[in-house]
């Protein structure tokens, strides 16, 4: 039986596809569902377009995690992916699901994490304070933001001509490169 994912996503959802390209062509992990927060998100067209159901929730259903849960039940979910959702994951949902959510985050934890701290604000913040490196870290989701446990960091050198967007970029390579891989060693690790 191959373990399934569930990727909740709130935005582009281009990590979210190159998870699904990665494991289409695998008989021992296959994405069943995209869950995502947001109807008018990109992430929903990317969806429809790998053929793969999409649950569209509201953050009291998320809080509430009844109807959601139901709906991970039926797709028979193992294992949830957090690929740019923005929303902070319930206790219930942790405990349901403990050390069975992964979360990638792009900067190097402790550094730049917690509530507020995504996607271009993160890059903006590094460059601000002058850090010579950063990157991305792959980590177990529990009931603080940014603080379950470290499955992989990656790092990347920040030059002094660096700005926040070529900074992205560059972290956006190193998610792209390693998310998928590091979900699959995870998973056959469970």
């Amino acid at each position: 039986m191959p373990k399934k994912l569930a990727i909740f996503a709130s935005g582009s959802g281009s990590n979210a596809e190159n998870i699904c390209n990665y494991f289409a062509d695998t008989s021992d992990i296959e994405v069943v569902l995209i869950c995502t927060n947001k109807r008018d998100a990109f992430i929903v067209k990317r969806a429809r377009k790998l053929n793969i159901p999409v649950y569209i929730f509201t953050k009291y259903e998320l809080n509430n995690f009844v109807d959601l849960y139901k709906k991970l039940q039926i797709a028979d979910v193992d294992v949830i992916i957090l690929a740019g959702f923005l929303l902070k994951i319930p206790s219930i949902m942790v405990d349901r699901y403990p050390n069975r959510i992964i979360n990638i985050h792009p900067s190097l934890l402790p550094k730049y994490g917690g509530k507020g701290m995504y996607g271009y604000n993160i890059h903006e913040a590094v460059i601000e304070n002058k850090e010579t490196e950063s990157g991305i870290s792959i980590h177990f989701v529990n009931k603080n933001y940014d603080e379950g446990k470290i499955i992989l960091q990656e790092k990347c050198a920040i030059s002094n001509i660096e700005n926040a967007e070529t900074l992205m970029q560059k972290v956006h390579e190193l998610e792209h490169k390693y998310f998928p891989v590091t979900i699959e060693k995870t998973i056959k690790k469970l």
